[in-house]
């Protein structure tokens, strides 16, 4: 009998059940890292980590009540208050909306068609 070489490797793993078939899959996923393994923080790096992570949470709210005193009417300018700028920006846009509506309906009224997307 002549010697046998092994299969080129593939990317899929054949195996033979005990009833003779055989299988084809992917091969197992790995556990090993191909870098080093990183060293655990420290409680100091941890603290320091977390009080960033804050100032930048705190810094995106800044920012977004920032926006809505440039586009609510009536708060440009003024010292912030965010109950008030909270207040303002729904009252501001539950006006928006009734003027709205108050539009469609006039569009209607006159023969006119406004789209369901456009109807809000």
């Amino acid at each position: 009998m002549p010697p046998t070489t092994p299969p080129p490797p593939t990317s899929q793993v054949t195996t033979t059940s005990p009833s003779g078939s055989s299988t084809t899959a992917a091969p197992a996923p790995t556990t090993q890292c191909l870098s080093p393994e990183k060293p655990r923080l420290s409680e100091q790096e941890k603290k320091n980590n977390h009080i960033v992570s804050e100032q930048k949470r705190r810094q995106a709210i800044r920012e977004g009540f920032d926006r809505l005193t440039e586009l609510v009417p009536g708060l440009e300018g003024q010292a912030r208050s965010e109950s008030i700028v909270l207040k303002k920006s729904v009252d501001f846009m539950r006006q928006s909306v009734e003027e709205r509506r108050a539009l469609v309906k006039e569009i209607e009224q006159r023969g006119g068609v406004v789209p369901e997307a456009l109807r809000g």
